[in-house]
């Protein structure tokens, strides 16, 4: 049984119950979110989104195109399960920072919050992995 206590000031540590439930719930649904809502569109890459690519001033567009696309579908997918979940974390985190500064970035605030929020979710993954659970544990155990 939980106390009061506990809940309201959490575990005895960082890696608490509580806390690698919430990281998960976090982590599936940022990846299943940004795979979905973003990558699936994206797969394969437009001629609008390779324009859009080289008006940012990238050196190669189609290629950063699809380094895009499949880093919200793949690595979405692969942040939803925990698998690899550093480097794909990271390959979110900095194609949702390049959305909110490069594509976003006249925009103002209410049109970067959605890549400025994906890529704060990220972080902790980026930081930390995938906890508990995940595919990655798997490899950790072995």
């Amino acid at each position: 049984m939980v106390s009061l206590k506990q809940f309201a000031f959490g575990g005895s540590g960082p890696a608490s119950t509580g806390s690698e439930l919430g990281l998960l719930g976090l982590r599936v649904f940022t990846g299943i979110a940004i795979a979905l809502a973003h990558g699936v569109g994206k797969m394969p890459p437009s001629d609008g989104f390779i324009g859009m690519v080289a008006d940012l001033g990238f050196p190669a567009p189609v290629l950063f195109a699809w380094a895009a696309s499949i880093s919200e579908l793949v690595g979405g997918l692969f942040l939803a399960a925990g698998f690899l979940t550093r480097i794909s974390a990271f390959l979110v985190l900095t194609t949702m920072l390049v959305a909110a500064f490069g594509a976003h970035g006249g925009d103002g605030f209410a049109d970067q919050e959605i890549a400025l929020l994906y890529a704060a979710a990220t972080l902790p993954f980026v930081l930390a992995g995938c906890g508990r659970v995940g595919v990655d544990q798997l490899f950790r155990q072995s």
